[in-house]
């Protein structure tokens, strides 16, 4: 039989896992052939289509994401539609809940599969073209010829050790600037709106199959791997063995994880405190920075402990920790979610990160949503519409900050004066993203250089005494000095001044300099420029007072 597996992603650089993880498992199978079409969202579907037509599956499988879904089912509906006697089976996270009615409104999808396939979905290629058997395998869920509905329960991998790594599948992508490893599954949290809350159980791998899968990506060249637990320091003594592990692979790789700010004991600080620069990605899942919302949400871990672990990671010269938070969760409010993002920009953190929830099927908080007032698309990705706390408007308000942190608080040019402004101007978030929104830019893709224009624009409007900080950043950004945030600029040739004080990099007469006043007797900055090369941003700063 020749299975066809649609590999939809959100974009190239992107890949899923689950095709090489399921494949690893058959792949000593000669009585099974597998073709894969790699397509985006961002692809004509009929394109996608015709590529696997002309490969004239027996099967055609994928797995549903979020954000694919949608486009997904407009493709196996035409592939449906083309070979009716194709078998779709589709898995993946959405579909851990109650699956009959979806089953129901899409008879172009033959089965789909609840939970890990690893050890599932083998026995299920067996019996591909005997529906009657399939009630026999763990996990799917299918409509009968009488349209009956069979649940095969939830699929659990019983020996996640013993299964062959996804990179040892041919079908593995080397190709992507990232790869993905998963060190343990399942989550100790039972946090409502995860689809890891569902008391999922938490199994290991061996430390020394770490080391040798890691060792193989190092070959490849691959600089960076995120780790896909969904806890990474559940467990302190195997979070310090893992960081060690990891430091033994500087500077060759770097790792993006999920750690809980709530749980770090001493010997996990020492771990981090000591890591090589650059090693580690953080992620800290904070969520909210109110109590009541943590427990609502079943968050384990006291915001007091989380706060003050925040504060730590945020505190360490050599990580990177974004803060994440997430508005639409019960009881939290849109002044709240305001007040919250000021809190971690005094904390210094790398990236806020501010997501809307989406209530995925299966989890506790979709359950209770009605509970809770909780309003929600009934389509992927099921994003919250609105709830008891929050309104419709003042979620789409929410959506549109989320979109000025991106552009602006965890963008590295303009990082420092966003921070600076959000911190010190109480008031700075609420007047930009009325500007943004006022003059359409908001939902508009912008470059860096318009971005750091409307900023000086904007604080020479409102908060003047930050435009020469805006023309600091913007100069060390490597933007043009003939645009309106340099207008205060001198170029030409210049001479230093008798003395200044030196930021960065050593004075050397070939440099090219712009000064920036600062005050009436020539006070201000300096920049100096390569003569000699192209390089944009200065490689000189001095300040003279």
């Amino acid at each position: 039989m020749k299975i066809l597996w649609i590999d939809l992603n959100c974009s190239y650089a992107h890949s899923s896992l689950a095709l090489p993880a399921l494949h690893a498992q058959v792949m000593g199978r000669m009585d099974v052939e597998w073709e894969v079409v790699h397509t985006t969202i961002n692809e004509v579907v009929t394109t996608t289509v015709d590529a696997i037509y002309a490969c004239q599956p027996d099967v055609v499988a994928a797995t549903a994401w979020l954000f694919t879904h949608e486009q997904l089912l407009h493709i196996v509906a035409r592939i449906k539609a083309l070979l009716p006697r194709v078998k779709v089976i589709l898995g993946g996270p959405e579909f851990l809940g109650d699956n009959e009615l979806y089953l129901r409104h899409h008879p172009e999808v033959d089965a789909v599969f609840r939970g890990e396939g690893e050890e599932s979905f083998p026995l299920w290629l067996d019996v591909w073209d005997i529906p009657e058997k399939w009630a026999e395998i763990p996990g799917v869920c299918y409509l009968d010829e009488e349209k009956e509905y069979h649940d095969g329960g939830l699929a659990r991998v019983a020996s996640f050790d013993k299964l062959l790594p996804p990179e040892e599948s041919p079908l593995f992508t080397w190709g992507k600037p990232f790869v993905q490893i998963e060190t343990t599954r399942g989550c100790f949290n039972s946090c409502a709106f995860c689809v890891s809350g569902v008391g999922d159980p938490i199994r290991t791998l061996p430390l020394d199959v770490i080391r040798q899968r890691l060792c193989r990506i190092r070959q490849y060249g691959i600089r960076d791997v995120r780790i896909l637990d969904r806890t990474f320091n559940y467990n302190p003594r195997q979070a310090v063995e893992m960081m060690q592990l990891f430091a033994e692979f500087h500077p060759h790789l770097r790792f993006h994880l999920e750690i809980h700010p709530a749980l770090l004991p001493r010997q996990v600080r020492e771990v981090l405190a000591s890591l090589p620069h650059g090693l580690l990605h953080l992620e800290a899942g904070i969520q909210s920075l109110r109590q009541n919302v943590l427990d609502a949400s079943r968050r384990k871990g006291t915001l007091e402990q989380a706060l003050d672990g925040l504060r730590f990671l945020c505190s360490l010269p050599n990580l990177v920790t974004h803060a994440d938070l997430i508005a639409g969760l019960p009881l939290y409010t849109l002044p709240q979610i305001y007040e919250d993002i000021r809190t971690l920009a005094t904390y210094n953190a790398g990236e806020i990160q501010l997501e809307s929830l989406k209530l995925l099927p299966g989890t506790t908080m979709r359950l209770k949503a009605e509970e809770w007032g909780i309003r929600y698309s009934p389509l992927p990705p099921y994003e919250v519409l609105e709830t008891s706390a929050i309104t419709s408007s003042q979620l789409q308000e929410s959506r549109r900050l989320s979109r000025l942190l991106d552009a602006y608080y965890n963008t590295d040019a303009w990082q420092s004066l966003t921070r600076t402004l959000i911190i010190r101007e109480k008031d700075f978030l609420h007047r930009f993203l009325a500007y943004l929104t006022e003059h359409n830019y908001i939902d508009q893709p912008m470059s860096l250089e318009r971005r750091g224009e409307l900023l000086y624009l904007f604080c020479r409007e409102h908060y003047p005494a930050y435009i020469t900080s805006a023309t600091v950043a913007w100069i060390e950004a490597g933007m043009s000095l003939r645009k309106t945030p340099t207008e205060h600029v001198i170029r030409g040739r210049l001479q230093p001044p008798s003395a200044w004080t030196i930021e960065y990099g050593e004075y050397d007469e070939s440099l090219r300099l712009c000064h920036l006043p600062t005050g009436p007797d020539g006070q201000g900055y300096w920049f100096g420029y390569d003569s000699t090369s192209q390089r944009p941003a200065p490689i000189f700063k001095a300040i003279n007072n």
